[in-house]
């Protein structure tokens, strides 16, 4: 950058000069108007007796009239001209060609001497440029981290107590490895962090290294595989070359699937790219040479495709599980992300938590950005439960649609419908319980009922299964039962309803005919990076039975779902009448709805 700025300042110079020697030379051209003659006005003139002087330049002839008009003219090689000149007592004066400047001169020759070292130079530098990047090709593209900027530690990392406890054993390595190099231990050589994306992988990797205060190279997947044979596997050479020299150190590949996916799966075979780059990583891992002291941490959310050779002892020993947050991890979470937001007095963050089941780190961090930016919109201070619960909204069913136009029939088969869900799921005994109904449009949903857990929960009965099911086809129930008819609203819900049977069936074996057997084979085309087939190793009469089971019990939980609000069909007409008013229902307002109508009746 700084050769081109030098270039374009010298290009400028000479171009002013050319402009100024122009300028020069034309104002030296100008003098006093002469009079321009031909040859044959010339000669007349001489002949008439009317030329006083003149002056000769080699054919060039500038001269004076008896008159005083002065003019200018060529003559040719006539050696009559002389003598007649001669004979007319003309003064004349011979005169040899101005010689130029002796600065033109040398400009002359020195100016295309510098425009070929300029453009030399010129090409040398993009060719040097071009050769460095072709030289830096195989470096490694992994940043370290240097020790000046602010490090994260265990510190900074909400909640997840056991994986901080597994991974305090590398940091004690790094601060201290003599002592289990006495004992003879073998501090793991790779830890694989898997779990949801958002969970905090990568936040839990930059603590290890905060902890133990060593260098920490960070570098992703995608950055080893190249269009080009062999950058990859350079890539990694150069990688673990860099970590040895700054050994003990942590080197931390983020989204490890990128380049570790089971190998023999793609359209490359043996000769993929992205196969070489991945031997070259298991050689450098453990292969013949010892790597003391490089500790290897990765991170992905699809350990199902890595290959069998990465995950074996010697390689990454250890798999760590960074879960989904419970609700007590979820509470330390929301206390880290709304450090430094102002909140009232009345949040509890104990209730925010409990309303968040299933949200990761990254989801508790959007929802805290979400309510301050909410509260700023609205000019205020201090952030409200207020702004935090329309957060949770907005992080799960998207922003308000305020300005769709709803027709007034369309909002009352929408009423019916959340309000069928909603009445449904508080008559069952084994559905969560309701915490808002709503009929504003947000995001793709025209409507939307929110049911949280009182806990969290790992597993599921087939009681719950069936009565959320229930639930989800009351909707449906609801409008066929009022209207007479039958609307596309209830789509999606018939799409859950169909996989959540479906699994039901041929995966968690909760079939009363069938029995506990796992009806197909998952096929995963890695090179694809997802689950798109299921090999089905049944026989034709065990699909009609598998079908006829999921229709069966489908119209169950429907006719049971309609059972329910035929019986309640007062109290579905007052939710959709208040819904329809209010637009929006809290858990405990449709709680108090119900207890006034069974008191009443």
């Amino acid at each position: 950058m700084r050769v081109n700025k030098v270039l374009r300042s010298v290009l400028l110079y000479v171009l002013l000069l050319f402009v100024s020697i122009a300028m020069v030379n034309f104002f030296q051209g100008q003098g006093p108007a002469k009079k321009e003659m031909t040859y044959t006005e010339f000669t007349k003139a001489l002949k008439d007796s009317r030329v006083s002087e003149v002056k000769i330049i080699e054919k060039t002839v500038t001269g004076k009239l008896k008159d005083g008009t002065e003019f200018k003219t060529v003559i040719p090689d006539d050696p009559s001209i002389w003598a007649l000149l001669d004979e007319k007592g003309v003064a004349t004066t011979f005169e040899l060609p101005p010689q130029p400047p002796w600065w033109t001169s040398l400009l002359s020759t020195m100016l295309p001497v510098a425009i070929v070292v300029g453009a030399f130079m010129f090409i040398m530098q993009q060719t040097q440029g071009s050769g460095n990047r072709v030289m830096q090709f195989g470096r490694s593209r992994a940043k370290l981290l240097s020790n000046d900027k602010k490090k994260a530690t265990f510190a900074d990392v909400a909640g997840y107590e056991e994986v901080k406890e597994e991974l305090q054993e590398i940091v004690d390595f790094l601060k201290h490895p003599k002592r289990y190099l006495e004992m003879g231990a073998r501090i793991p050589k790779g830890v694989l962090l898997y779990g949801a994306p958002g969970t905090g992988k990568t936040h839990v990797a930059r603590a290890v290294a905060g902890e133990a205060g060593v260098p920490f190279f960070t570098i992703s997947g995608s950055d080893f595989v190249e269009m080009f044979v062999g950058v990859g596997a350079s890539r990694v050479r150069d990688l673990f070359d860099q970590a040895k020299k700054n050994s003990p150190c942590i080197v931390f590949v983020d989204e490890i699937d990128a380049v570790g996916r089971q190998r023999g799966a793609g359209y490359g075979g043996g000769h993929d790219e992205r196969e070489q780059t991945l031997n070259q990583l298991l050689v450098e891992m453990d292969g013949f040479s010892v790597n003391e002291g490089v500790i290897v941490i990765a991170a992905t959310n699809r350990p199902d495709i890595l290959d069998p050779a990465l995950l074996r002892p010697g390689r990454f020993d250890r798999q760590v599980v960074i879960d989904k947050p419970d609700r007590k991890e979820r509470v330390a979470i929301l206390r880290v992300h709304t450090r430094g937001k102002p909140l009232e007095k009345d949040v509890d963050l104990e209730v925010i938590a409990r309303r968040t089941p299933g949200f990761t780190g990254a989801d508790i961090e959007n929802l805290a950005n979400e309510a301050a930016l909410l509260a700023a919109r609205k000019r205020q201070r201090k952030i409200t439960m207020s702004e935090l619960e329309e957060a949770i909204d907005r992080v799960i069913a998207g922003p308000q649609k305020k300005t769709r136009v709803i027709s007034e029939k369309e909002k009352k088969i929408i009423a019916f419908h959340e309000a069928a869900h909603a009445l449904v799921a508080q008559m069952l005994p084994n559905s969560d319980p309701v915490h808002k109904i709503s009929i504003v449009p947000r995001g793709g949903a025209l409507g939307y009922v929110l049911q949280l857990p009182l806990e969290d929960r790992y597993l599921v009965t087939k009681a719950e299964i069936l009565d959320r099911l229930t639930s989800t086809l009351a909707g449906r129930a609801a409008e066929e039962m009022v209207f007479n008819e039958l609307s596309s609203g209830a789509s999606d819900d018939l799409d859950k309803s169909t996989k959540m049977v479906r699994k039901m069936i041929m995966e968690f074996g909760m079939s009363e005919d069938l029995g506990p057997i796992a009806f197909g084979t998952k096929q995963d085309l890695v090179f694809l990076g997802r689950d798109i087939a299921r090999d089905r190793n049944y026989s034709e009469e065990v699909a009609a039975a598998i079908d006829k089971e999921v229709h069966s019990l489908i119209i169950q939980c429907h006719n049971k779902a309609r059972e329910i609000l035929m019986r309640n069909r007062h109290k579905l007409d007052r939710i959709a009448e208040t819904l329809l008013e209010k637009e929006t229902l809290e858990g405990d307002e449709l709680e108090a709805l119900l207890k006034s109508l069974d008191k009443a009746s």
